[in-house]
């Protein structure tokens, strides 16, 4: 058997962000309560990872005692429930990926405008909801084409779309070209909604997964851009799996399987998807082979609560940033197995 391990996978900038502050907090804070609204990131792993350090997550704002810190989650969360943490006198840090911050800031600016937003994605998406609460007024959720005629369009001529930042590309095309039928003059964000790296992983996928002849996608089932990942390669003809990590890997899967891509979800952790690995290697005398699809090196900025708390423990935030790279495969996380590895794809 071969693996193909595709690079880009795994944590993106904005995931990388949002756990490194719930990190830092925990080590700037030592017993101080860190409470999270909502999952942090959509891995149950790195969820769990945090409650066993003590980090408690909630889904409503009024379960956070007054007064303590609350962290607001990657996927963004809407006007009210800033207010509702302000009201409660929270110290919130906003751990929001900057690519849906920008989503969040169109909506505002199309609002004021006076258009109508047609915001394309999951409705029960955290995401989503966190945008739709920007203009609640303005905003219509279109999850499929069939929803296009149900819409209440006041003016076609005055009318944008948004896009949920971890949609698949395949699905998005298909309901943003169908809105663009029905209203030949909507809007388009520039610079388009759905980030670069759910685009990267997914692009990855779609060029590798036809030479293969299984995918196998590390992320959780609640995971969107994780999931799309499985579908993208469905679409391009090869069966997918999505598994939470190696306890899930079923012997019947392989049966017949020479080459085998390997990725993962923007939130799920290195370390799964080197479990998977050596378990492959371990029982299949499988070989690896890199293929770098696409390189990614991402900064953003540390949370301006975050810095305020860093300084007042006595640490210079300029010597921090967060910074991501491509995951390497290191010896310290896929142990002593030895890898044969072929850089480059082909």
């Amino acid at each position: 058997m071969r693996i193909v391990l595709a690079n880009p996978r795994g944590f993106c900038a904005g995931v990388h962000m949002a756990i490194d502050v719930v990190q830092q907090l925990l080590e700037l804070c030592p017993g101080e309560d860190i409470y999270v609204y909502h999952e942090i990131v959509h891995n149950k792993h790195v969820v769990h990872r945090f409650r066993e350090r003590g980090v408690a997550f909630v889904e409503d704002i009024d379960e956070v005692p007054e007064g303590k810190i609350v962290v607001f989650s990657a996927h963004g969360v809407s006007p009210a429930v800033r207010q509702a943490a302000a009201e409660r006198n929270l110290t919130s840090v906003d751990a929001t990926c900057p690519l849906v911050t920008k989503v969040h800031m169109e909506a505002i600016r199309y609002a004021r405008q006076g258009y109508q937003i047609l915001l394309v994605g999951h409705a029960d998406h955290q995401e989503i909801v966190g945008t739709r609460g920007e203009a609640p007024d303005s905003i219509q959720v279109v999850e499929r084409p069939d929803d296009i005629p149900n819409l209440n369009i006041i003016d076609p001529n005055k009318l944008a779309y948004l896009t949920q930042t971890t949609l698949s590309t395949d699905d998005a095309d298909v309901i943003i070209s169908a809105l663009k039928r029905a209203f030949p003059n909507i809007k388009e964000p520039p610079g388009g909604d759905i980030c670069y790296a759910t685009t990267n992983r997914q692009r990855a996928v779609r060029q590798i997964a036809p030479e293969c002849d299984l995918t196998l996608v590390i992320g959780s089932r609640n995971s969107s851009n994780s999931v799309r990942l499985t579908e993208i390669s469905q679409n391009v003809g090869t069966p997918a799996r999505l598994l939470d990590d190696v306890s899930e890997l079923q012997d019947d899967w392989f049966t017949g399987i020479e080459r085998v891509l390997v990725t993962a979800g923007a939130s799920a952790p290195e370390d799964l998807v080197a479990g998977v690995v050596r378990r492959l290697v371990e029982t299949y005398s499988a070989e690896i082979e890199i293929a770098d699809v696409f390189d990614e090196d991402v900064e953003f900025a540390i949370p301006a609560t975050l810095k305020r708390i860093m300084r007042e423990n006595g640490v210079d935030p300029s010597q921090r940033k967060i910074r991501f790279t491509k995951p390497d495969i290191t010896e310290s996380l896929y142990g002593a197995v030895p890898l044969t590895v072929s850089a480059g794809h082909h």
